[in-house]
């Protein structure tokens, strides 16, 4: 038994900051990347994590829906970020 949390439920990932001491901090949530936890590693640590896990990083558009929803906690209502497409 190692350090992988066993699920049926995609696990994500969504890098929030990057310390000038090495460390990656990170939010990790399983099946709704609204509900994360917020966590640090050490880079070595963080990738480990991450393979062992078999994570997802958030597509823009999860990004956009989590900072949003960020607010509505925060400030008590929904974000208004929009994700514009970038052109081809």
């Amino acid at each position: 038994m190692g350090n992988e949390l066993v699920t049926n439920f995609d696990k994500f990932v969504h890098i929030t900051n990057q310390t000038k001491n090495g460390l990656v901090e990170f939010d990790f949530s399983v099946g709704d990347p609204t509900m994360y936890l917020e966590l640090a590693l050490p880079v070595i640590q963080f990738e480990d994590f991450c393979n062992k896990n078999g994570v997802k990083y958030l597509t823009k558009q999860q990004e956009v829906d989590v900072e949003n929803d960020r607010h509505k906690w925060k400030y008590g209502e929904v974000g208004t970020l929009k994700y514009e497409k970038e052109q081809e």
